[in-house]
């Protein structure tokens, strides 16, 4: 039976449905509070979801705990060395075996909808949050299995992508959000920004929600909201429809 089938028809037997996120960092006090609220902290606490935070320094060799030197060549800042990080990466995977390694780096991959819905059928991912001036491009070509990225953009370190990353992957876990059907409808999931969406009062300083919404009429509101996606995904990123 394909991994998702099998993890849909378990979603009440969260036991069946653990993941296991490990993430290496020298910084693992900036992971502290992102990882323990909201939906990632009621994944853990369901046992949806294990997310295990490696300080780098506790795998070094140096005895003033350093995992970073000079770079070869000249160049300026520090570099990550290889060997804390291959002395992490290897005691993980002597217990498990992980779907990927992940190095979070802004030269990777693009970081979307369709990749965090595959990472959530996952069942172990290592993240290596990079820091100082990069790593030791031997972790990437011997370590690293995929490399992403969440922007254009240059960070301190990796900690807020992996926080990220780990966020909307959780999310889509059977479980994680109480209404699972939420998740299906959210921005991306199928190459459409969502439509707009409104709460109560139906009416506040003369504006008014839109009277479909109002009709009960079933049909017909699906057929405004999958119109309104479309208005807006033109609109704002014609990119997502590509040549239609």
């Amino acid at each position: 039976m394909p991994k998702i089938l099998f993890r849909n028809a378990l979603s009440l037997l969260t036991l069946f449905c653990l993941m296991r996120i490990d993430i290496i960092t020298v910084l693992p006090e900036m992971l502290e509070s992102p990882l323990n609220c909201s939906i990632l902290k009621r994944a853990q606490d369901k046992g949806l979801v294990e997310i295990c935070v490696h300080n780098l320094r506790d795998f070094t060799t140096n005895k003033h705990r350093k995992v970073d030197d000079y770079p070869f060549g000249g160049e300026a800042g520090m570099v990550m060395q290889i060997q804390p990080v291959d002395a992490c990466i290897s005691m993980l995977r002597e217990q498990r075996h992980y779907d990927e390694v992940i190095f979070v780096t802004p030269d990777g991959e693009t970081f979307n909808q369709k990749t965090a819905n595959s990472l959530s059928l996952a069942e172990n991912i290592i993240i290596l949050c990079g820091h100082y001036k990069g790593i030791d491009y031997r972790i990437r070509e011997h370590l690293v299995t995929r490399e992403i990225s969440i922007g254009d953009y240059v960070l301190t370190g990796g900690e807020l992508p992996a926080a990220i990353i780990a966020d909307s992957i959780v999310r889509l876990i059977p479980g994680a959000i109480g209404d699972e059907q939420s998740a299906l409808s959210d921005s991306f999931q199928d190459n459409l920004l969502a439509p707009p969406v409104y709460t109560r009062p139906a009416e506040y300083k003369g504006w008014k929600v839109p009277e479909i919404l109002l009709s009960g009429h079933q049909a017909k509101i699906d057929e405004w909201k999958h119109e309104q996606a479309l208005e807006r995904t033109r609109r704002l990123r014609p990119d997502l429809l590509g040549d239609e």
